[in-house]
């Protein structure tokens, strides 16, 4: 992931980074080349894959949405060293967040840097043919598809652009569109996804049908849309491409990347470094290095930076019996005890770690960058979260009760290791348990804030949460300065 600079969504019109694929397995880029003279692009097919590359790149930025979506719900605290580290981080863990806030705004700017992307490629989509472009054109549909999602849960209305880059003066002149608008464009360009996407991946990495298939159910889901959220969800869950792993911890160590269970994941290395200055600059996962156990010291793990810590309440979700809590928390002291480790602790220290993503020992090759450049895959669909979502839409739109148990069932049964465990209930006591139930499975994942405001649970789980403001987050007070009155703020700040 090369640095893309975005002073805001417009000025990424100025500029194209075109990544080169490297020769790693995963597909993650590492050499850059900038073309300047951009309407003189796409004369052949290397151009188009080339800029299909720059489109998939801005994925590996989605750290931060990920780190500060754990944060911002109840499952975890800020963390870090002091209560002015990362101050934007420790301002939407207290709910107490401005339209000045530059970690949100960061998220603003990469996401609309993906979409520029994914538009610039559409652009001239139709420049030359050859074969194989329609399914870039797909990959490149799923991923604005992915970027739009991004921003619609962060930041509700927002300017959209189809087929055509953003330039200087738009924000002046082009609205936020709706809710319901953005989330019709998204599920076009999922539907379009889907029709074109091979079951394959054609390298790893790389979107396909299942992954579509997805990220449509979900933006249904989140849509209010129940039945085609379980259409489409069951789609995935019928194809027969997708299964539970047997071992849960298995997933998120390097082993389980790209495995049996995973629908889409952002693909990471430590190949290449970065630095504070630029941590979008990292070819790796930067919020694995900030979820580390301070000053750590011991076997299995690296140090990092403490930020993103459970809380007891989290961690007393989980039932008795329930083999998902030792890979989802950490209990250092209960690890140090084990195994002769030593830490420090930090700002907030509760005593738990976010297991999932902790950095591991690292390969004597790993850039030495101060732990920004692990290389921990994110799990950005899981297939369990494919089940727990059919579940829900079965469920919450009142069409199959015993649909929704039976894919709530099947995750229980590989939490527990049996058949004990499962849930008969029904209606509004069967939702509260698949609620929880993505709670325990998808914890430290990123997901949970974004439940808990859908289901209008937040106000009532989340201090300091303001119902009718922080549903959403706020627009960068920079955009509304620009859009010269065109843009209002989000209510509430």
């Amino acid at each position: 992931m090369k640095k893309f600079s975005t002073t805001h969504i417009l000025s990424a019109g100025l500029f194209i980074l075109m990544m080169m694929a490297s020769s790693c397995e995963k597909y993650v880029e590492v050499t850059p080349q900038y073309s300047i003279d951009s309407e003189n692009y796409f004369n052949s097919p290397d151009d188009y894959y080339s800029a299909l590359i720059a489109a998939y790149d801005m994925l590996q930025s989605t750290y931060a949405n990920a780190i500060l979506g754990e944060i911002a719900s109840n499952n975890t605290l800020c963390g870090g060293e002091s209560a002015t580290d990362v101050i934007g981080w420790q301002q939407v863990d207290q709910m107490t967040h401005t339209p000045v806030n530059s970690n949100i705004q960061d998220i603003w700017n990469w996401m609309f840097a993906g979409v520029q992307r994914c538009n610039y490629f559409m652009e001239f989509k139709d420049k030359i043919d050859f074969e194989g472009k329609e399914e870039m054109v797909g990959e490149i549909r799923f991923l604005r598809a992915y970027y739009n999602f991004e921003l619609v849960k962060w930041f509700g209305p927002i300017p959209l652009k189809v087929d055509e880059r953003f330039k200087l003066g738009d924000e002046r002149t082009i609205p936020r569109s709706s809710v319901s608008e953005v989330y019709a464009q998204i599920e076009a360009d999922l539907q379009a996804a889907e029709a074109v996407l091979p079951v394959t991946p054609i390298q790893i990495g790389r979107a396909t049908k299942g992954a579509a298939q997805a990220l449509l159910g979900k933006a249904y889901l989140y849509d209010k849309k129940y039945q085609e959220a379980a259409t489409e969800l069951d789609k995935v869950i019928n194809s027969g491409t997708y299964s539970l792993v047997d071992d849960y911890n298995s997933i998120f160590e390097m082993d389980g990347e790209n495995g049996p269970g995973s629908v889409f994941e952002v693909q990471y290395t430590d190949v290449e470094g970065a630095g504070f200055g630029c941590l979008q600059c990292s070819e790796g996962n930067v919020a694995v290095g900030f979820s580390g156990v301070r000053s750590y010291d011991g076997p299995v793990f690296s140090s990092g930076f403490s930020f993103n810590v459970p809380v007891q309440d989290a961690v007393d979700a989980y039932e008795p019996g329930d083999k998902r809590k030792e890979v989802a928390i950490l209990d250092i002291v209960a690890w140090a005890d084990s195994t002769g480790a030593t830490y420090s602790e930090g700002y907030e220290h509760t005593g738990y770690f976010n297991r999932k993503y902790l950095p591991r020992k690292r390969n004597p090759e790993a850039q030495p960058d101060l732990n920004l450049t692990n290389p921990n895959n994110y799990r950005a669909i899981r297939y369990a979260d494919v089940l727990l979502m059919a579940a829900e839409a079965y469920n919450t739109g009142g069409i199959d009760d015993g649909k929704a148990q039976e894919y709530l069932n099947e995750v229980r049964r590989r939490a527990f290791g049996d058949s004990n465990h499962e849930v008969t209930l029904s209606g509004a006591a069967l939702g509260d348990a698949i609620f929880h139930e993505r709670r325990v499975e998808l914890m430290g994942e990123g997901l949970y804030f974004f439940d808990l405001v859908r289901t209008g649970r937040a106000a009532n789980q989340i201090e300091g949460f303001t119902p009718g403001k922080n549903e959403v987050f706020p627009i960068p007070q920079q955009e509304i300065d620009f859009s010269a009155g065109n843009w209002s703020q989000n209510p509430g700040y």
